[in-house]
């Protein structure tokens, strides 16, 4: 374990690495998210426009006219399929821990969360990167993170809707195993991809891309019985123009429910009887998906013939990930981590 006078010369960092946003947060306060993308120039145009050879984050969707987009996170976890996704993945992790400012000479020692049932051929390609960028990292369970964070270690449920996966985890006072955790791949992105199709069949000629329908779910999303009509103005023909699309909004954030139910119900049957009842009164919604409207209200109603149902969410639902795996760096002692998660470095 470092020395106390290391820790003081030591920056922790808490990671959750996300298909659609990246976010971290550091022990001497650093706050931000990051859209997990690298963008490359198309040409030697592009390169002049940018003054330099990559861009990360909202900067490159905003100058994609002119740059090759990667995205190097695919249904939460690296893409594995060519060194430019490798090569995307350590700009993007770079990038996300110079937004904390290390210091020279000091010790950065981050925890970096994973969905819950990542391969462990993913997580050492991430810890590969993590040893270049980082003195000592580990990988762990996104939904461990969330609940470490809110100290829910005990008979509580997170669902933690993401954009490549839909984490759900049981605590019960331990690590938790791969029999306590699921993954879904039905998540956020599929809703945007649904979305999109669902508005160009009611609407053919209007232009649509998963961008936009992320934009429109993200402002409107919801499930169960709407609130009100959304109405959004979309180009048909190059023409803004407004469109209702209350039914399309809805099939496509419901695609995700039964999954979620399912596998939820599996879970509680995986606590002991005597603590099944604390279990589903104790069920928190994590991740940007969280805040579809209604979503706690559907949960619960589906849930009902399991005694009282609590269904909360986080609230912070972009923060609460890297939150907790920066209480989990900064509390746990470095010889324990390789107890909780994949380590390397010293």
């Amino acid at each position: 374990m470092a020395s106390t006078a290391d820790q003081n010369r030591t920056l922790f960092l808490g990671i959750d690495l996300g298909t659609s946003r990246t976010t971290v947060m550091s022990s001497r306060g650093a706050k931000e998210v990051v859209r997990s993308v690298v963008g490359y120039p198309k040409d030697i145009i592009g390169v002049k426009l940018l003054d330099r050879t990559s861009i990360v984050g909202d900067e490159a969707l905003d100058k994609r006219s002119y740059v090759n987009l990667h995205f190097p996170l695919e249904d939460g976890v690296l893409k594995e399929s060519s060194e430019k996704d490798t090569q995307a993945a350590r700009e993007l992790i770079q990038h996300v821990i110079s937004l904390a400012h290390p210091q020279p000479g000091e010790r950065v020692c981050g925890i970096v969360g994973v969905p819950a049932r990542a391969s462990i051929s993913n997580k050492n390609q991430l810890l590969r990167i993590t040893d270049d960028l980082m003195n000592f990292s580990m990988v762990v369970s996104e939904p461990f993170m969330v609940a470490y964070g809110l100290n829910k270690l005990t008979n509580a449920i997170i669902i933690d809707i993401g954009a490549g996966t839909i984490d759900i985890c049981a605590m019960k006072g331990t690590i938790p195993g791969a029999d306590e955790q699921v993954t879904l791949m039905k998540a956020g992105n599929h809703i945007d991809s649904f979305l999109a199709n669902a508005v160009t069949e009611s609407y053919p000629d209007v232009q649509i891309t998963p961008l936009l329908a992320q934009k429109i779910k993200d402002q409107y999303g919801f499930v169960g019985h709407p609130h009100q009509d959304v109405i959004v103005n979309l180009r048909s023909g190059g023409k803004p123009q407004p469109h209702e699309i209350t039914k399309e909004v809805k099939a496509a954030c419901e695609t995700i429910i039964s999954d979620i139910i399912e596998n939820v119900e599996q879970l509680i049957t995986s606590f002991d009887p005597e603590d099944q009842e604390e279990a589903v009164s104790n069920i928190i919604l994590a991740g940007g998906g969280s805040r579809l409207t209604g979503l706690d209200e559907i949960i619960t109603s589906s849930l009902k013939d399991y005694g009282p149902v609590n269904v909360v969410r986080v609230s912070d639902p972009i923060f609460s990930g890297c939150a907790g795996a920066l209480k989990m760096a900064t509390e746990l002692p470095e010889d324990y981590w390789n107890q909780v998660g994949d380590v390397i470095g010293s």
